[in-house]
């Protein structure tokens, strides 16, 4: 598509022509109203000759496309200015995603602050936002929408990605502390434009998007985006192939009704790096010393060549936007899902004999009798490969409608938003068994055989069904943010939330075990901003949220009788823009508590767990976006958070998990992405940036114990060469140009290595 014009230096900035005064003609035509403007004109001209007056300013990029910098986000159910939500909020915009070459939603995350990725069980984005989960299946959204799904989410038809930081259960229901993460897909436009990128990169990496923009009518336009990748593996392990498509018919574009039907689907069949163990630097030394095994490239794989993360994603979304007046607006949105997933992961450990309690056999005698540690591991040194499956599939239906509306009352404005939202969900776990006669045991490697080839035949296993959970829930919510007075703004928000889970687990037997759980919970939102003048917005907030023990899906007798965690996140910010309003500083300082952690009680016949536990994290979040010079864009996203700890622990921490005083896992202290680039040349563009965490422990480890993952530091390198900026550009990107070693995922376990060195060069054809 075509871009914008970049800003001109020559054009003066709004502050030069503040003095000045706009004819009041000018301003009328502006309202509409353009015969009185003509009269008010004429007279004016008749009364007095007015000195010519040249108002000029600078063409502001269109943000998102051709930009790093936002000024406004759709994350908040109706769309905002960013000014305007008294909360961190990070945008990623296209122009970023494009730029530094982020094709999955785990690439594009790890390009902001305070996020770090548990590696749990394999292939699922489990995130850590601030400390505090940012979970699959209940903080993750596109377009506004619950997206509760375990898949590996592609970039292919995003416009970008939007990160609210802090409680969001006010906005979206029920959901933890750390945030909500929302996806924007990107929609028709009244234009016709095309554009293609081939990329080819390292690891036989090989990509090919598309994203057609089809003007059907004087308001109705067709947009596709395609998406196909293929590689041996991504600098880290398993091979990639994936196709992805999304269609949206939008009609009726800029009328009082608006309707839009789309329909998505993405198809995985990918192999999985379920990481490599923690290994000690001698046999004698302290679990805590472990570390990562720091004589192997990041590339290396010891996984089966039949793992897999197989899975698919199909989506049909119908919406109606009804517009009452220029000040409000109805959106009501109808999503249908259906999801499938088939994992099967090789857990890698390192080998040690084991001798079986009641035969007194040792049942593996080619391995060592003592523990490997990093000063005598070999090419020789053996791993064992256990089997990690999981195999299910999810349907979804999701409806809302929000109302969004500006209008003066009792000598007040408002701007308010109100909606409601229901959801079905119905998750079906398969469990999967070895027919008698069958081997299917995963053979040993060894270190010095990455990459070996082994495999088994994975369809052999019978699959039947080991659990199913049905959730149905709604909720109802108002927020008014009003104008008290000039630059003085006051947000209140309420909702409410019913969730009714049921959950049935099947034994092999078939005995059938029923649970059941239903909750009706309230969300606040509090918050008051400040703005002095247009470039300046501080805020400061107070917000709650909750999640449930059914987020994940599942139940057992313990958990169906568990009330909610609740959780509170206090801010204090400010949001500052240059007076050109091409750049823009966030800042924020965050204070976030867990008050009611679940814990298990170590009294097996209790019938619910404990809400015992309580954690906090505080710290600083800054964003810096926007140009400083016509030529040199900037995109910096930092958090420091210096006080995290459990303030109380779970009866069982003696044993496991964070004791009272811990730092939680995965909270570094450190955290942040920077990233600019600059035009020296009609043609040329070049681009540097840095990714850096701190050291981090994996979660619930006890701080005497844990095992620590070193803090890191990667650079990223990219030049771009445009033969025609409105028709063919050729864009090179180094990722990781050291090639270093760093845990991306932490478990207790094990990590997995984040992807070495990866040169992709892309070529991108307009039309």
């Amino acid at each position: 598509m075509a871009a914008n014009p970049r800003p001109d230096s020559s054009v003066s900035s709004p502050s030069t022509w503040v003095g000045g005064l706009l004819p009041l003609g000018a301003l009328a035509c502006g309202l509409g109203l353009p015969g009185w403007a003509a009269a008010q004109t004429e007279a004016a001209a008749e009364a007095v000759a007015l000195p010519k007056i040249t108002v000029t300013a600078p063409a502001l990029p269109e943000q998102g496309k051709d930009s790093v910098q936002a000024v406004r986000t759709r994350i908040g159910r109706g769309e905002q200015a960013l000014r305007d939500i008294p909360q961190s909020v990070t945008v990623v915009t296209e122009r970023l995603i494009d730029d530094r070459n982020l094709d999955t939603f785990k690439d594009t995350l790890k390009n902001t602050a305070g996020i770090t990725f548990l590696a749990a069980e394999g292939g699922e984005e489990d995130i850590r936002l601030r400390g505090f989960s940012l979970q699959a299946t209940g903080d993750i959204f596109i377009d506004g929408m619950r997206d509760p799904a375990f898949y590996d989410r592609d970039s292919f038809n995003w416009d970008r990605l939007e990160l609210l930081r802090g409680s969001a259960s006010m906005l979206f229901g029920r959901g933890s502390t750390g945030g909500a993460a929302n996806q924007v897909s990107k929609q028709p436009f009244l234009m016709d434009g095309h554009e293609v990128n081939l990329t080819l990169g390292s690891h036989r990496h090989r990509r090919l998007t598309g994203d057609f923009n089809i003007k059907t009518g004087d308001d109705a336009a067709l947009r596709i985006n395609a998406m196909a990748t293929q590689a041996d593996n991504n600098g880290a392990g398993s091979a990639i192939d994936k196709q992805g498509i999304a269609g949206t018919y939008r009609w009726g574009i800029g009328t009082s009704d608006e309707f839009s039907l789309g329909l998505f689907h993405l198809n995985n069949q990918n192999g999985i790096n379920y990481g490599l163990p923690w290994i000690r630097p001698t046999a004698s030394a302290p679990a805590s010393s472990a570390g990562m095994i720091t004589t192997l490239d990041p590339s290396a794989y010891y996984g089966m060549a039949s793992d897999q993360s197989h899975g698919s994603a199909s989506t049909a979304t119908l919406a109606h936007t009804h517009r009452f007046d220029a000040d409000a607006s109805l959106k009501t949105t109808v999503r249908r899902g259906a999801f499938k997933r088939d994992q099967r992961a090789s857990t890698v450990r390192l080998c040690t004999q084991t001798t079986n309690a009641t035969t007194g056999v040792v049942t593996n005698p080619q391995c060592p009798t003592t523990q490997v540690a990093l000063d005598t591991l070999s090419d020789a040194t053996i791993l064992t490969r256990g089997a990690q499956l999981k195999i299910q599939d999810l349907d979804t239906l999701h409806a809302q409608s929000d109302l969004s509306a500006r209008f003066d009352a009792l000598g007040l404005r408002h701007e308010v938003q109100a909606g409601a939202d229901w959801a079905r969900e119905e998750k079906i776990v398969y469990r999967a068994t070895t027919p008698t006669g069958v081997n299917l045991a995963k053979p040993t490697t060894t270190i010095g055989t990455p990459d070996d080839g082994a495999s088994i035949d994975e369809g052999q296993r019978v699959l039947s069904k080991a659990s199913g959970f049905v959730n149905q829930a709604w909720g109802v919510y108002a927020q008014d943010l009003l104008t008290v007075a000039p630059g003085w703004k006051l947000l209140g928000g309420l909702r409410y939330d019913r969730m009714d889970g049921q959950f049935e687990q099947i034994a092999t037997t078939g005995v059938v075990t029923p649970y059941r759980q239903q909750i009706g919970e309230f969300s606040q939102r509090l918050g008051a901003l400040w703005q002095p003048s247009p470039t300046q917005s501080y805020h400061a907030s107070w917000g709650s949220s909750f999640n449930t023990s059914g987020d994940s899906y599942s139940y057992n007798a313990q958990s169906a009788n568990t009330d909610p965690e609740q959780s509170v996140n206090i801010e204090l910010g400010a949001k500052l823009d240059s007076d050109d309003r091409l750049f823009s500083t966030r800042v924020a300082l965050f204070h976030s508590v867990k008050k009611n952690e679940r814990n298990t009680d170590p009294d097996t016949a209790a019938t619910a767990l404990l809400l015992s536990g309580k954690r906090h994290a505080s710290g600083v979040d800054i964003d810096f976006t926007g140009m400083l010079t016509r030529q040199w864009e900037v995109y910096v996203s930092y958090m420091w958070i210096p006080d995290a700890r459990v303030d109380v622990a779970a009866p069982t921490a003696a044993t496991f998990g964070n004791r009272q005083g811990d730092r939680p896992g995965l909270t570094p202290r450190h955290s942040g992405t920077v990233w600019n680039t600059f035009q020296l040349s009609p043609k040329w563009r070049v681009g540097g940036g840095l990714n850096f965490r701190s050291e981090s422990t994996p979660a619930d480890q006890q701080a005497a114990n844990a095992v620590t993952s070193p803090g890191y530091v990667t650079g990223d390198l990219m030049a771009e060469y445009a033969f025609d900026p409105q028709r063919f550009i050729v864009k090179a990107n180094l990722s990781n140009v050291t090639n270093k070693l760093y845990g991306e995922g932490l478990y207790r376990g094990h990590y997995i290595p984040g992807a070495g060195r990866v040169l992709a060069v892309t070529g991108t054809l307009k039309f």
